[in-house]
Formats: C-alpha cells, sequence, structure tokens
C-alpha cells in the first residue's frame, strides 16, 4: 500500500507563503484503530480554512499538511517544548480532544518511539517543506512572509473563557515578524466593523510562527486564527456558510493584498 503524502504545495512567486497545517483528515490504519469514537469524528480539525483562502493571493505559494492533528500536530515544537507557560494545550501527538476528552482507547497511546516515528514521518518534512518555500521567496524578493492559517471553535472552556474573538492575531508579542507589517495586518482587521479582532491575545502564535520567523533574517511569520463562527457550522456537520465565507473572504484577501504591498516597500534596495 502506497503511503499517502505528508503534505501538497501550490509553487508561487509571492513573497507570500500561506501555510496549512490543520485542515488534513488522513491517519493512518493502525493508529485509527486505536482512536476512540470521537478521535474518529476529527472534531480539532481547521475546517474548509484550504477552500477559504483558496485563490486570495493567485501567485502565492501554498502548503497544506494532508495528515490530521491527531497523528502528529505541525504547530507544536518536536522537542516537545510549551507554548505558553501555566496554560493548558495540546501535545505533539495529542491524547485528547480540546474538550478534555480521550483520543486513544485505553493503554493504546503512542509511547515515545511512535512519536519519534511520527515526527520524521509527517512533521519534519512538512516544515522542511515550508523552509524551503520561505527561503525562495527570499531569495526571489529579499524578503519572507509566512502567513500561518488556523481556525478553532468560538467557545472551547477548557481552552480559555467565553467566546473567541473572531480574528486573532499571533506574531509572539511581535518578535515573529516586523513592526511595520504586523500593524498592517492589524489595521486591515480593525477597520471592518464587521469582525472583532485582538493581537497576541489567547493564541500569540504556535511553533511555527516562532520557529521560522526571523525578521533580522528577512523572514517574517504571522499567525491567524480565526473563530469557526465566522465562517462556518461549528458542530457536525460542519458545513461552510456561503455568505459568512464570502464576506470574510473578502476581508482576507484585503489583509493579504496590504501585506504583499507592504512586503515590496520593506524590500531591500539592490546593491548596484
Amino acid at each position: 500500500m502506497t503511503t499517502p503524502p505528508a503534505f501538497e504545495i501550490q509553487p508561487g512567486n509571492s513573497p507570500i507563503v500561506l501555510a496549512i497545517p490543520h485542515t488534513g483528515h488522513h491517519i493512518p490504519a493502525d493508529i485509527l484503530a486505536r482512536l476512540t469514537d470521537i478521535g474518529h469524528q476529527r472534531i480539532d480539525t481547521d475546517w474548509h480554512i484550504h477552500r477559504l483562502y483558496d485563490g486570495l493571493v493567485p501567485d502565492a505559494t501554498v502548503i497544506r499538511a494532508l495528515f490530521h492533528r491527531y497523528v502528529i500536530d505541525p504547530n507544536r515544537d518536536p522537542a516537545g517544548g510549551a507554548l505558553y507557560a501555566n496554560r493548558k494545550e495540546s501535545f505533539l501527538c495529542p491524547l485528547y480532544t480540546f474538550d478534555g476528552q480521550p483520543l486513544y482507547l485505553e493503554d493504546l497511546e503512542p509511547d515515545k518511539e511512535e512519536i519519534v516515528l511520527r515526527t520524521l514521518r509527517y512533521h519534519r518534512p512538512y516544515h522542511a517543506a515550508v523552509e524551503q518555500a520561505l527561503q525562495r521567496a527570499l531569495e526571489s524578493h529579499g524578503i519572507a512572509i509566512l502567513y500561518d492559517c488556523h481556525s478553532v471553535r468560538s467557545v472551547i472552556p477548557t481552552l480559555f473563557t467565553g467566546k473567541l474573538p473572531d480574528l486573532n492575531i499571533g506574531t509572539a508579542d511581535g518578535s515573529s515578524c516586523s513592526p511595520q507589517l504586523e500593524k498592517v495586518v492589524y489595521r486591515v482587521c480593525d477597520q471592518c466593523p464587521d469582525y472583532s479582532v485582538v493581537l497576541n491575545g489567547v493564541f500569540r502564535g504556535g511553533w511555527t510562527t516562532r520557529h521560522h520567523g526571523q525578521p533580522d533574517a528577512g523572514i517574517h511569520a504571522i499567525q491567524m486564527e480565526l473563530s469557526q463562527s465566522t465562517y462556518m457550522l461549528e458542530q457536525p456537520p460542519w458545513t461552510m456558510d456561503d455568505q459568512k465565507s464570502q464576506n470574510l473572504r473578502s476581508l482576507l484577501k484585503k489583509v493579504l493584498h496590504e501585506l504583499e504591498q507592504a512586503a515590496h516597500l520593506l524590500q531591500p534596495d539592490p546593491i548596484t
């Protein structure tokens, strides 16, 4: 049996690289057989994000993980480090849903050796592709912007209090990108009265943002965590809302367009 690829890539020539880590559905049969019924439902998927961003930046490179986050989470530190101090968060290979429900049948969780194998099979190739795309953009434009595309249910009491803002911008407290680019994204979002927005709130950027963002080297990383209430039904069958998604696509297109324009302004002057 052929093993499915860890990711798919749509190459482009824009300085923007769109990373989509959590829309993949593939769970290998040997792992799926060990999951609980709730694990089979894949409720913590970033539903439809690849569709939501499709075509918004025609020349952007798009990298989409095809494996489900229950196999391994590409937005977690492969060394197992925590993203936030004194806060509950999911593991590199999750054992529980965001709601705290067990993902594995009793005594069938992955051991350390299996986690290493999953890292080598899925996590590392995905991030190698992201790194290569950023380096190509940097070589072509003198600047590269990683825009990490996420979404999550608007109410998850085990992760945060109350209802999540609509648009959650994460730049690792300003360390993963230049202040100019951070301001562009926040300004465009904040000027739209239809959505609430927060910068470096509950979601300040995961391992992807923190690992790849090197603004001093010309590589900038921004995470956008969308509340799923802005574009879809937040319960099975998790359908996309046509009107809501079109409205949100219009805003996201403007965000990415202005981000791309700002990137051109930040390009270093050619050496003469």
